[in-house]
């Protein structure tokens, strides 16, 4: 049987690959020589019609070690929200607003994932990856890792065709450090609203567990087969830094600017929720960052939709949004 990278993937969309392997990744990994593609929950992925011709190998491990204290190191391949999950159990904050993020731990720090007021940077410590310009394994530390607003060095090897989309260090585990607490602080006003707390308040870590995964299925941004709203790589785009919003944007201060809301640029823009072309794919009715496959959708149409939309909301506000998924044999 053919594997084709809509088998594998959120969006449900990508050819057949050459090669597919599952198994422990520090076993493969010194055997595969070319193009490669390291997959966790295929979540955060937009790949080609005509497909992959490297190897593609999917992490079989799943190994969550106590170092102590508070300090967890975690397996490449465990899925994301079941380490959430596993933290809030035991009364350890820090994750509990990245609930129901779809994909693996080992994709958490490439991306630098976040979500309502936080990003996994503030709890990584470091990495073991695997450095494909050396053949060995390697650790990472958080100032190695750079990590930024959807960032990181491992995300920004990733853009070079000398290594492809996974790039060149390959996450083998992660190590984490939490906070023996009970309660998390909201910093974001949506959820803090939800809590009913105000912004910087705190409130249980369960509770803002339950809240963030309500929020996000409202928003169709938790898996379900049977919703098309959830067939996507999640947010297409990354809400701009610049140095002035547009009037009327909502806007908050960062370190490195002013961060603007993609979806209000995307909405003024023209592009409404639910928003189609015509064809298989379409704005999520919920959530205008998500470029949907409603069945049958292509990695053409996505490209054409997020083209037409990223030159619409430039041609106004003289801003280029820039994609978050991974492209796998295709280009913006």
């Amino acid at each position: 049987m053919v594997m084709r990278l809509s088998d594998v993937t959120t969006l449900r969309i990508g050819g057949p690959v050459d090669t597919f392997i599952e198994g422990s990744l520090e076993d493969i990994l010194p055997k595969i020589e070319g193009d490669l593609l390291v997959l966790g929950g295929g979540s955060n992925i937009l790949a080609a019609d005509e497909g992959f011709s490297g190897t593609v190998v999917r992490d079989s491990s799943r190994e969550v070690a106590e170092l102590g204290g508070s300090q967890f190191r975690v397996d490449a391949g465990v899925v994301w929200d079941d380490f959430v999950a596993y933290s809030v159990d035991r009364d350890l904050s820090g994750l509990e607003s990245l609930s129901g993020i779809p994909g693996s731990v080992g994709a958490a720090p490439v991306q630098n994932i976040g979500a309502y007021g936080a990003d996994v940077a503030a709890t990584v410590v470091a990495v073991r990856a695997w450095d494909r310009d050396i053949n060995e394994a390697v650790r990472l530390s958080r100032a190695d890792l750079k990590m930024a607003y959807r960032d990181s060095i491992l995300k920004r090897s990733a853009r070079s065709q000398k290594w492809g989309p996974t790039g060149r260090w390959v996450i083998l585990s992660v190590d984490f450090e939490l906070v023996h607490s009970a309660y998390g602080f909201v910093r974001y006003a949506e959820l803090a609203k939800k809590l009913d707390v105000p912004v910087g308040g705190q409130a249980k870590i369960s509770d803002i567990r339950d809240a963030v995964l309500g929020l996000r299925r409202s928003k169709g941004m938790v898996l379900d087969q049977t919703d098309h709203d959830t067939w996507s790589a999640g947010s297409f785009f990354t809400n701009p830094v610049v140095t002035r919003a547009p009037d009327g944007a909502p806007a908050f201060q960062t370190d490195g600017g002013i961060k603007v809301s993609a979806a209000w640029l995307i909405e003024q823009a023209g592009f409404p929720k639910g928003f189609s072309m015509g064809g298989q794919v379409a704005l999520s009715s919920r959530h205008s960052l998500a470029i949907t496959n409603r069945g049958g959708g292509t990695a053409h149409e996505v490209l054409e939709m997020a083209r037409r939309i990223r030159s619409r909301v430039k041609e106004l506000y003289s801003i280029e949004l820039q994609p978050e998924p991974i492209f796998v044999g295709c280009q913006l």
